[in-house]
């Protein structure tokens, strides 16, 4: 469980060199094990288990390189004062982001009853995130301590702690999920302690607060950049919303600028997360107030998604918005980052056969999405944080994970396989006409989530995997 990640940082920009090389034959990219951030014994079984079920090849050994890559490379686990603690990077950026280390852990979490030092992991990861927490509400990344980062000229409230500060809904909402999961999954409520309580104290407070019911409140962020998407306009406040229940978010989890603050997706988020929290605050710690306060603010905020995110798109239909303002306007279109319109099953907001969900999908995957994109390589959904023409492996995952189609799960496994430029991994991004043209040799979150859609495939249609991919 020693830290390699400069060692393993190494070997993922290797990959990136080696790519036009290595064609179709890609083999094992995993880092010697003695150079691995963290064994799980239940996550090298199941490895085990579910490559033997896979006839293909080449799938085969994404699935082994890909589904392992966020304990092979980028976590740091530890015990400071007999507290567990561990801090996930991303991958080739190193800092943890709050979305993306609930993420990459996520597809672990099935493992946890049966790998106790895994549970320690995932432990560590909550009593850390609550710290972050507890230094900013509404930052979305984090250093490794008071390091400092390249963003500490950015126009807003930064500290040395923070890697980033860009307010996004969803930054408070993957933790809460994570910790709802642990706890569902082993029992264990020792990470709900004091700490983890003022931490959601402060997630309320921030959701509230950016209802805008009272102004503006105290977040505002701009940076001097040529990518417009990486500020906000208004002094920093972004476009003017009409208060209606609904919370602003500055930005999406693509860490892109919103157009229209109320970011759908990410409040029908907040509407799972809020009622999760609400839960564990009266179940766990017999907080019956302050759960009946998260519970209300849920209702809220489903309601006002109810009324004012539903629209009727001349070609589509009736559909949920991307985002909107409270004033009638707003956008039609999908980002690949989840929270997505797609991904919205995933994360429990609705059941994946919901009619206006359904209609939504056909709309998101369709060339009405103006960030949808189709090539002779392949197809999906990206968004302006590559540009045009890119579509991120994440939208086409996200694709699977939200069907029970046998045939739609088997056509996403193809299209992921045939698009790693050949590298044996996922990226954020590929040119839809090349493959090999694409972003991030090393972005453990879709790694991992491409692990999940192959065990999701293996527990639910184990046929696919015995067919070819060619």
């Amino acid at each position: 469980m020693k830290n390699t990640i400069l060692k393993a940082l190494i070997c993922s920009l290797s990959l990136s060199l080696w790519a036009p090389m290595q064609a179709q034959n890609i083999g094992d990219q995993r880092p010697a094990l003695q150079d691995r951030n963290f064994a799980s014994k239940a996550v090298e079984d199941l490895i085990a288990k579910v490559s033997k079920a896979i006839q293909d090849p080449k799938l085969r050994a994404m699935f082994r390189n890909c589904y392992p890559n966020t304990l092979d490379t980028t976590v740091k686990f530890q015990l400071l004062n007999g507290k567990p603690k561990t801090f996930v990077i991303t991958g080739d950026i190193n800092a943890m982001w709050l979305r993306d280390s609930s993420a990459q852990v996520w597809p672990y979490l099935q493992l946890l009853a049966a790998d106790k030092e895994l549970q320690q992991l995932v432990a560590g990861l909550i009593n850390q995130q609550t710290a972050c927490i507890l230094i900013d509400p509404y930052a979305n990344a984090f250093n490794d301590g008071p390091t400092g980062s390249q963003w500490e000229s950015d126009f807003t409230a930064m500290k040395k702690e923070l890697h980033e500060r860009k307010w996004e809904i969803d930054s408070l909402c993957y933790p809460i999920r994570i910790a709802y999961y642990y706890w569902l999954l082993t029992g264990d409520t020792s990470v709900f302690d004091d700490d983890w309580h003022k931490a959601m104290v402060s997630v309320l407070e921030t959701f509230k607060t950016q209802q805008r019911k009272d102004g503006l409140g105290p977040y505002k962020f701009q940076r001097l950049t040529t990518a417009p998407t990486d500020s906000q306009m208004n002094g920093g406040y972004g476009a003017p919303v009409k208060p209606v229940g609904l919370i602003a978010s500055s930005f999406r989890p693509s860490d892109d600028a919103t157009q229209y603050p109320f970011l759908i997706p990410s409040n029908m988020f907040a509407v799972v997360s809020l009622r999760q929290l609400a839960e564990i605050e009266s179940k766990v710690l017999n907080h019956e107030t302050f759960a009946n306060e998260c519970k209300t603010l849920a209702d809220e905020v489903d309601q006002a998604i109810q009324k004012y995110a539903i629209v009727n798109h001349p070609v589509a239909g009736k559909i949920y918005a991307f985002e909107v303002d409270g004033y009638g306007n707003a956008l039609c279109m999908d980002d690949a980052n989840v929270p997505s319109l797609l991904g919205i099953p995933y994360l429990g907001y609705c059941q994946w056969n919901d009619p206006l969900y359904q209609n939504t999908r056909k709309f998101v995957w369709s060339e009405n999405n103006p960030y949808f994109f189709k090539g002779k390589d392949g197809e999906g959904i990206g968004g302006p944080h590559v540009g045009l023409n890119f579509a991120w492996p994440m939208s086409i995952i996200m694709k699977g994970l939200t069907t029970n189609n046998a045939e739609e799960i088997k056509a996403c496994l193809k299209a992921l396989r045939n698009t790693d430029g050949n590298t044996g991994f996922m990226h954020e991004a590929f040119h839809v006409d090349n493959h090999m043209k694409f972003t991030r040799s090393w972005f453990a979150w879709a790694n991992t989530l491409f692990g999940e859609l192959i065990v999701k495939a293996y527990k639910e249609h184990p046929e696919i995997l015995k067919d070819s991919f060619e």
